[in-house]
C-alpha cells in the first residue's frame, strides 16, 4: 500500500493549454537561459542585431528548408559572440501562406525575445509557424537540442479506438509511424539546403482522428534527427485524458492533436493499424487507401495485443527502479528546464490534492546530501512557509532549498500556488526556480542561489546600506519595475504578487533584483478593475489601503506595495513596524509632510547626500508618491511608472494624499525614534462580511 501512495507521484502530465497563434500574439511558449545577461549598448546586443537583420530574409529564401543559422563576432571576445538559428515549420509556404511569412515570423520572433527575456543572453521563442534560439555559446555544430519546453493539452472528450487498442497505444504507434517517414531509415542526409526531415501524418482510426507533425533543423544528419525525435518521444508523459502533446527544442520538435493544426492536407493518412510498417521506405509513398480487409482485421487484433504487452515492459522495470529509490528519502526530481507536470499527493488531511509541478529533463539526486542533511550552517533565513538552505548540487551549482514546515496547511497551500504560478513565469527579475521535490511529508522547493541575499539585508543596516550607493540603488528600482510590468502586463498570465516587500527582493552576484516568494501570488483578469476577498494575506505597511480595510486588491496594489518599497530604498527607512518619524508612526505620512514642506531631502538615506544624484532620487520620491496615493485610481500603473522614470521631473504630474496620511501621533506620546518592533511577517486575516 505505501508503494501504491507513492507511486501516483510519477504519473505526470503537463496541463497548459494548447491555444492557437495569431500573426500578432506573443510566443505559445519561450525559454530563458541561465547563460547571463549583456547590456544595452554592448557587443553582444550589436551582434545580436545584426543576426536579427540577415537571419529572416535567409531562412525564407531557403526553400524548401525555411532553415538558417549563423554566427556574429567572429572577431570578438568569447562572451560577446552570439549564435543563432531560426526554423520555419515546413507548412509555413504553403498555398494558404504569404512568401514572407517565414521572413515575418523569425524577424517577429527576434523582436519578441527582447521583451519576454529582456538581455538574456540565451533566448529560444516558439511560434506555430517558426521558432528562434540564440546563445552565447558555439551550439551550431552540436546535434543537441537545448531549450526544450513541452505543454499538454487535456481533452475529455470521448473516443473511440480502433482495432480494440487503447488511445495511449494509438498515439505511440501514430509518433513511431510518423518518425519513421520524417527521418527515413535509409537515409543519410544533412547539410544539404532542400533536405527537410519533416512531415505531416493524419490517423483514422479513432474518433476524433489524430493529427501529427515532426521536424528536424535540416542542417543535421538523419541519423542525429532520429535519435532527436526518439529522445523527445522518451521524455513524455502519455495520459488518455490528454489530446495533444507539444514537445519541442532548438533542434526538433513533434507535436500531435485531435485536429489539425498545419497547414495544407498531410503527407501521409493511416485509415488502419495494419498500415503502420516496422520500416519507411526512402521516399514518401501516395496516401494509402482506408478500406480493411479481413486479413487487416487479423492484423489489427495481432497489433493490439502485442503492442500493450510490449509498453508494459518498460513501466515495470520503471517500477522497481522506483521502489529502489524509495530507500534515500530525501531522493528528489530537479528540473533543470521547466515547463509543468501535474503531481498527484496524498494531503495531510487524508484527501488528495493536485500539485502542479515542474519537470522536463530529470536528475536524481539525495537533497540530503546538497544540504548537509539541512544542517544549521546550511541555513540562509526561516519565514512563515518554514526554512531555507543553501544546497549544492552533485554538478557544482549552488541552490536555495526552501523546506515547508512540517504540518504547515497554510504553507502547503503557498507551496501548491507558488508552483502552479511561477511554473509559467520566466524573467531576468523573477528569481529563477529550479525544481520541487515531493515525497512523504517533505515539501522542497529549488531556486537559484541569491549569495547577496535580500535587499532587507542591506537598506536597513546602516554600515551596508553604504554599500548601496544611488547607480544600484536606482538599478534595484528599475528592475522591480521591469519584473512588476513582466507580471501584471508581459507574461503570459496576469499575476499580482500581492506580497512585494523588501525581504522578497532577492539580489544576484552583480546586485541586481529578483523578485521572489510567490506564495501569495493570484492569477488576475486583465478585464477585471478589482477582485474581493475575504482572505486578506500580505504584510502590514506595504498593503494598499483598500486590501487591507475591504479585501479588495487589483493591479494598483502591488504598485502600492512599489511605491513602499522605493520610499524605504531612497530613506535606508522601514514602513513596516511601529516608528516614529517626525509627527508619523508609518513612513509614507512623513514623506508626504516633508515633500509638501519642501524639505523632501531630509528623506534621503544620509549616505548618498554627497553623491549628486539628489534631483533623480527626488524625481524617484515623486513616483513613490504617486504609487502610494490613497485612491487606488489615481495610481499610476506599471507601464505609466517606467515611462515616469524615464522621463523628466517637471513632466511628473503632482501627487496627492498618500493612504494612512492621518495616521499620527500626539504631541508628548511619543520621543523615542527607535522601533519597538519590526513587523515583516506575512500575515493573514479572515474577514467575515
Amino acid at each position: 500500500m505505501a508503494i501504491l501512495t507513492v507511486l501516483p507521484l510519477v504519473l505526470v502530465m503537463l496541463l497548459l493549454p494548447l491555444a492557437a497563434i495569431a500573426s500578432g500574439d506573443p510566443p505559445w511558449q519561450h525559454y530563458c537561459g541561465s547563460s547571463g545577461n549583456y547590456t544595452a549598448g554592448s557587443k553582444y546586443q550589436a551582434n545580436l542585431q545584426a543576426l536579427a537583420a540577415t537571419l529572416p530574409s535567409t531562412a525564407s529564401s531557403s526553400s524548401p528548408a525555411l532553415f538558417a543559422k549563423d554566427a556574429a563576432g567572429a572577431g570578438d571576445v568569447e562572451p560577446d559572440r552570439v549564435f543563432a538559428l531560426t526554423l520555419c515549420r515546413g507548412d509555413t509556404a504553403s498555398a494558404n501562406a504569404s512568401s514572407s511569412s517565414c521572413a515575418d515570423c523569425a524577424s517577429r520572433a527576434f523582436r519578441d525575445a527582447q521583451s519576454v527575456c529582456p538581455y538574456s543572453k540565451e533566448v529560444a521563442v516558439y511560434y506555430d509557424p517558426c521558432l528562434l534560439y540564440f546563445s552565447g555559446d558555439d551550439f551550431l555544430s552540436s546535434p543537441a537540442n537545448p531549450a526544450q519546453v513541452r505543454l499538454y493539452d487535456v481533452d475529455r472528450s470521448t473516443r473511440r479506438g480502433g482495432g480494440g487498442a487503447d488511445f495511449v497505444t494509438l498515439v505511440r504507434a501514430l509518433l513511431s509511424y510518423t518518425m519513421q517517414w520524417a527521418v527515413p531509415y535509409n537515409s543519410t542526409g544533412g547539410g544539404a539546403a532542400a533536405v527537410r526531415w519533416y512531415t505531416t501524418v493524419r490517423m483514422d482510426v479513432v474518433t476524433p482522428p489524430l493529427f501529427s507533425l515532426m521536424q528536424c533543423t535540416p542542417d543535421m544528419s538523419g541519423g542525429d534527427c532520429r535519435q532527436c525525435l526518439q529522445d523527445l518521444v522518451g521524455n513524455t508523459t502519455f495520459n488518455g485524458s490528454v489530446s495533444g502533446v507539444r514537445n519541442i527544442g532548438a533542434r526538433c520538435g513533434y507535436r500531435y492533436d485531435t485536429y489539425k493544426f498545419y497547414g495544407g492536407e498531410p503527407k501521409l493518412k493511416i485509415g488502419s493499424l495494419s498500415e503502420i510498417n516496422s520500416t519507411a521506405p526512402s521516399s514518401p509513398p501516395p496516401p494509402p487507401p482506408v478500406t480493411e480487409t479481413r486479413s487487416g482485421r487479423k492484423k489489427v487484433l495481432t497489433v493490439a495485443l502485442l503492442v500493450p504487452l510490449i509498453a508494459l515492459c518498460p513501466v515495470v522495470i520503471f517500477c522497481f527502479a522506483w521502489i529502489r529509490r524509495l530507500r534515500n528519502h530525501y531522493s528528489c526530481v530537479i528540473s533543470l528546464l521547466i515547463t509543468q507536470i501535474n503531481v498527484a499527493k496524498k494531503g495531510y488531511n487524508g484527501q488528495r490534492r493536485s500539485i502542479k509541478a515542474l519537470e522536463t529533463r530529470r536528475k536524481r539526486f539525495r537533497i540530503e546530501d546538497a544540504t548537509s542533511n539541512f544542517s544549521e550552517d546550511k541555513k540562509l533565513g526561516e519565514g512563515g512557509f518554514g526554512s531555507v538552505y543553501k544546497g549544492q548540487l552533485p554538478n557544482g551549482l549552488e541552490v536555495a532549498v526552501k523546506r515547508l514546515a512540517a504540518h504547515s496547511s497554510q504553507g502547503l497551500v503557498e507551496f501548491k500556488n507558488e508552483i502552479q504560478l511561477i511554473a509559467k513565469l520566466q524573467h531576468t527579475n523573477l528569481v529563477n526556480l529550479r525544481g520541487c521535490c515531493i515525497q512523504g511529508e517533505e515539501n522542497l522547493l529549488i531556486y537559484e542561489y541569491m549569495p547577496n541575499k535580500s535587499l532587507d539585508f542591506f537598506i536597513f543596516d546602516l554600515k551596508r546600506a553604504a554599500l548601496l550607493n544611488w547607480k544600484t540603488r536606482l538599478n534595484i528600482i528599475e528592475g522591480i519595475t521591469q519584473g512588476l510590468l513582466y507580471l501584471h502586463k508581459h507574461s503570459r498570465l496576469c499575476i499580482i504578487h500581492r506580497d512585494l516587500k523588501a525581504s522578497n527582493i532577492l539580489l544576484d552576484r552583480d546586485m541586481n533584483p529578483k523578485i521572489s516568494d510567490f506564495g501569495l501570488a493570484k492569477i488576475f483578469d486583465s478585464n477585471d478593475v478589482q477582485r474581493n476577498t475575504k482572505r486578506v494575506v500580505g504584510t502590514y505597511g506595504y498593503m494598499a489601503p483598500e486590501y487591507a480595510s475591504e479585501g479588495c486588491f487589483s493591479l494598483k496594489s502591488d504598485v502600492f506595495s512599489f511605491g513602499v518599497l522605493v520610499l524605504e530604498i531612497i530613506s535606508g527607512k522601514r514602513n513596516a513596524g511601529f516608528h516614529q518619524y517626525g509627527d508619523f508612526f508609518n513612513l509614507l505620512g512623513y514623506a508626504w509632510q516633508l515633500w509638501k514642506d519642501g524639505s523632501w531631502h531630509e528623506l534621503v538615506d544620509p549616505s548618498l547626500v554627497s553623491e549628486g544624484q539628489m534631483m533623480e532620487i527626488k524625481k524617484c520620491m515623486k513616483v513613490a508618491l504617486l504609487c502610494v496615493q490613497e485612491n487606488a485610481v489615481d495610481r499610476p500603473t506599471m507601464s505609466a511608472v517606467v515611462k515616469m522614470l524615464s522621463s523628466e521631473l517637471k513632466m511628473l504630474p503632482e501627487p496627492k494624499q498618500p493612504a494612512f496620511f492621518n495616521v499620527r501621533m500626539k504631541h508628548g506620546e511619543l520621543s523615542n525614534t527607535a522601533p519597538s518592533s519590526i513587523n515583516d511577517v506575512t500575515i493573514t486575516i479572515v474577514n467575515g462580511r
